[in-house]
């Protein structure tokens, strides 16, 4: 995905929704605040933007993003990438990650704006997911240098969850941080 494909997501799901603020939950929350020609692959490759709003307690507003531009709609077989609606308790973020969204608003997102997480939110919220894509997105930016492994492990520390998920966190960004 690119960044210009992010902000086309972004203005259609604000259109959809009647709301201007847009989350950005997922993966392609990278394209916000790294240029996409110093993301390797493995961050961009996804072709789905996971979508939220701040004020959707219901789901009603990501239910249609769903439906207009998800997946198999005609949006995503006429541009080969598409929406998912979510809700913004879909992912598990470490604490303060309201504090540090990184917006995105340009001519291509008016009428909305972008939400998205800040890179190391994300990577904390892939590790909690734990798939292999989601290491594999994480692993690619940390050995391209794009974010600090130290970073995320402090990240990890303010989770609240399970003790052996937190356990599996903990080692998975011990490979990096601890020193021979």
């Amino acid at each position: 995905m690119r960044r210009e494909q992010l902000e086309h997501v972004l203005r259609a799901a604000s259109q959809i929704a009647d709301d201007p603020d847009v989350v950005v939950i997922g993966s392609q929350s990278i394209l916000a605040a790294i240029p996409e020609d110093r993301l390797p692959r493995a961050a961009t490759a996804s072709m789905e933007v996971d979508v939220a709003f701040f004020d959707d307690p219901d789901n009603r507003k990501s239910d249609r993003v769903d439906g207009a531009i998800g997946e198999l709609s005609p949006f995503h077989e006429m541009n080969g990438y598409y929406a998912q609606g979510v809700s913004v308790s879909t992912a598990t973020l470490p604490h303060g990650w309201r504090d540090r969204l990184v917006l995105v608003e340009s001519s291509s997102t008016h009428p909305g704006r972008g939400y998205a997480l800040d890179p190391h939110d994300c990577v904390v919220s892939k590790l909690v997911a734990g798939r292999e894509k989601d290491h594999a997105f994480a692993d690619a930016l940390i050995e391209n240098g794009l974010i600090d492994p130290a970073i995320v492990a402090a990240r990890i520390d303010t989770l609240e969850i399970d003790h052996r998920v937190m356990d599996r966190l903990r080692r998975w960004i011990g490979m990096y941080t601890t020193s021979d």
